[in-house]
């Protein structure tokens, strides 16, 4: 057992990749795998009791999809971060798991290392923005301003835009707190005010309506 380590569940059905990529993880100092499954309900059953960081998620696992299975994780184990894996390019269905509380999405096909940060940045409580995380909420901006556009109009004062700003910087709350030179419960606060306001309940939605609204739009490149 690594003391101190990230720990981190992998459900995958596919048994090679699932054990070469717990192999993988295992070798580093600060994390260790502490769950494999090869579906979710394996997977419920073996979190009953062992405490985990992260959990590494296949979007398409048998007999149920990527957000089925997350909002059955989320009901029972509230706490569990989940990074989802993903090889495929269903923007709607990856926006959606993003509204549902994902804190990020790897690409199958993105370099080892790429995971590893991811790992590291929601451990520390921060949505991890990779390339394919900034491909959906650019995606989603689009598909909102040309099908949707129903985002109520909310004030924010400059304190939140900011505070939205930075969230989109993946600064954690302490980061944000620091900051701004606030307490973190300050922090958390504002956010859960804003989510109230604009109708959300993710930090995925109150990014996206940033987006929406050139909060934050200026700072989108894919």
């Amino acid at each position: 057992m690594k003391m101190n380590a990230i720990k981190v569940a992998v459900v995958d059905d596919h048994t090679l990749f699932r054990k070469t990529l717990a192999s993988f993880l295992s070798e580093r100092n600060n994390i260790e795998v502490v769950i494999q499954a090869a579906e979710v309900q394996d997977l419920l059953r073996k979190l009953n009791g062992v405490y985990v960081d992260v959990l590494l998620m296949d979007i398409f696992m048998p007999h149920i999809n990527g957000l089925e299975a997350l909002k059955m994780i989320k009901t029972k184990y509230p706490a569990v971060k989940v990074l989802a894996l993903s090889m495929c390019q269903d923007m709607e269905l990856l926006s959606d798991l993003l509204d549902a509380g994902i804190y990020g999405i790897i690409s199958k096909t993105d370099e080892p290392e790429e995971l590893v940060r991811a790992i590291d940045s929601i451990y520390d409580q921060r949505l991890y923005r990779s390339r394919l995380f900034t491909e959906v909420m650019y995606w989603s901006k689009q598909h909102t301003i040309k099908y949707h556009n129903d985002y109520v109009n909310v004030a924010l004062n400059e304190r939140e835009k900011k505070i939205l700003e930075l969230l989109w910087e993946e600064k954690s709350n302490k980061e944000i707190a620091s900051q701004l030179f606030l307490s973190v419960r300050s922090v958390e606060k504002i956010r859960q005010d804003m989510k109230e306001k604009i109708g959300v309940k993710s930090t995925v939605g109150l990014l996206k309506y940033a987006i929406n609204k050139k909060v934050i739009g200026n700072h989108i490149s894919v």
